[in-house]
């Protein structure tokens, strides 16, 4: 099993997790609301694990922009 952890707002992968046996606790979606769950993580058929996040280039331009929190997608 693989999580692999993507950015939501520019698509870059920004890493990825290779371990047999991780729990919820470990990777701090027990923080999340069952909402942010389903927004923000996704199985597929084969195990593994998707979640979505923001990369350091988004972060930082959100921090310089906070406009464009209002777009879906960006690219950069």
């Amino acid at each position: 099993m693989s999580i692999h952890y993507h950015c939501r707002h520019c698509g870059t992968t920004v890493g990825t997790i290779e371990q047999d046996q991780v729990n919820a606790e470990q990777l701090g979606f027990h923080k999340l609301t069952n909402e942010e769950r389903e927004e923000l993580i996704q199985y597929s058929e084969s195990g593994d694990i998707h979640v979505k996040c923001i990369c350091d280039d988004c972060h930082e331009a959100f921090s310089r922009n906070p406009l464009n929190y209002e777009n879906d997608y960006i690219i950069h």
